[in-house]
């Protein structure tokens, strides 16, 4: 057993540690927002992060390694609103692809010493299952086990004969998926749409009128037909999409009763894809079938995600209607107190200023780096309003 620490070993040893720290809290954080048997999945990994860092830490004490505070392994603000605002499939596809990241980086490559490989590879294997875990609760088909992570991909012979079963009974129901979103990332984008409408607007009448008082005109029948055209079109999303929802419950009611035995069939064969045996899982099915509504929500769970909640449609105009107003009134501002060509500067100064701010608010649901995405959103501001502008020069007057 080694008993001094290679620089490499340190510092492969110490990048573990703190990885698995973050990957724990990340899985803790997504959790919160996922049903209760995806989220139980997400827990016990975030458990068995928890016990890779407790050998890594005994490694660590074995080479003579001192062991950091916890408390210094922060996930910053940034990252935290992005794991309660951001897509949910967005936010696993970001873990899915940071684990095989992590076991390419930090756990494939060799450290020189023997033992402290021996260990990292045990644990790059389980960090290869939690990827896997992690794309299997994104394809909607996670399944359950004992240490949160999934199961090799190769079926038992029992759960092929399920799922060729399942797939023969699915193909002959329309499916839905299971949608999602806030009303944060509603008012988000809702922003970015009015402030890159009116910019538009305000720059091309400028260019026209040379900052005349028309401008201010212009840029109030712009915020308000932007701020209306946006909580009316969140509203009927949102109401669409409730109905759906209820659509399907309907449907599946409607089968239970219509065809209860092919129903029953259909949900024993999902829980045999969880690997539960079938005897177990004709009889889980069967007792389930003797309350119609306990056997609904069972079935919604499982082709639905749930029982078709979804968000309130007043709310989403609400949210969607100010904040498309609120970032439509940014270029107009300089206008409400002057006129002329400094009020077009000034209009330009603060509506750039208002799109790499609504840019960076953005990566909050893109998951990008919120400095870049600013300076994105900046760009097209530039290239919009410069566009308007001088297509409002050439227009007459």
């Amino acid at each position: 057993m080694s008993t001094a620490a290679t620089p490499e070993a340190r510092d492969r040893l110490l990048q573990a540690w703190r990885g698995e720290i973050v990957a724990g809290r990340m899985y803790e954080l997504i959790a919160r927002r996922l049903p209760e048997r995806e989220a139980g999945i997400l827990r016990r990994m975030s458990a068995a992060e928890a016990g890779h860092r407790g050998r890594i830490e005994g490694r660590m004490r074995e080479l003579g390694i001192g062991i950091p505070p916890e408390s210094g392994v922060r996930i910053s603000t940034w990252m935290r609103l992005q794991a309660r605002i951001a897509p949910v499939d967005r936010l696993l596809a970001a873990r899915e692809a940071a684990e095989d990241e992590e076991v390419d980086d930090v756990y494939r490559r060799s450290t020189g010493d023997a033992d402290t490989d021996a260990l990292l590879r045990e644990i790059r294997r389980d960090e290869r299952s939690h990827s896997m875990a992690v794309g299997e609760i994104r394809s909607g088909a996670a399944v359950d086990g004992s240490t949160g992570a999934a199961p090799a991909p190769a079926l038992t012979p029992t759960q092929e004969r399920a799922q060729a079963s399942l797939d023969k009974i699915m193909r002959r129901e329309k499916g839905s998926h299971r949608t999602g979103g806030g009303w944060i990332g509603g008012a988000i984008y809702g922003a970015n749409d009015g402030l890159a409408a009116v910019f538009g607007i305000v720059a091309g009448v400028s260019g026209a009128t040379n900052g005349s008082s028309f401008v201010l005109t212009a840029g109030l029948a712009g915020a308000i037909a932007s701020a209306l055209s946006m909580a009316t079109g969140a509203f009927l999303a949102e109401r669409s999409t409730a109905e759906v929802a209820a659509v399907n419950v309907a449907r599946e009611r409607q089968e239970i009763a219509e065809h209860p035995e092919e129903e029953r069939e259909e949900l024993s064969l999902f829980y045999q894809l969880k690997g539960i045996d079938e005897e177990t899982a004709n009889s889980m099915a069967e007792q389930l079938s003797r309350n119609p509504d306990a056997m609904l929500r069972a079935l919604a769970v499982e082709e639905f995600g749930g029982m078709g909640d979804t968000g309130n449609p007043v709310e989403a105009a609400l949210a969607g209607g100010i904040s498309t107003g609120l970032g439509a009134l940014v270029p107009v501002i300089p206008f409400i107190f002057m006129t002329g060509t400094l009020a077009t500067i000034l209009a330009a100064i603060i509506s750039l200023l208002g799109h790499f701010v609504v840019g960076a608010l953005k990566s909050l649901v893109t998951l990008r780096s919120w400095w870049w995405a600013g300076l994105e959103m900046t760009l097209a501001g530039m290239i919009v309003g410069g566009a308007a502008f001088l297509v409002g020069l050439a227009l007459p007057t």
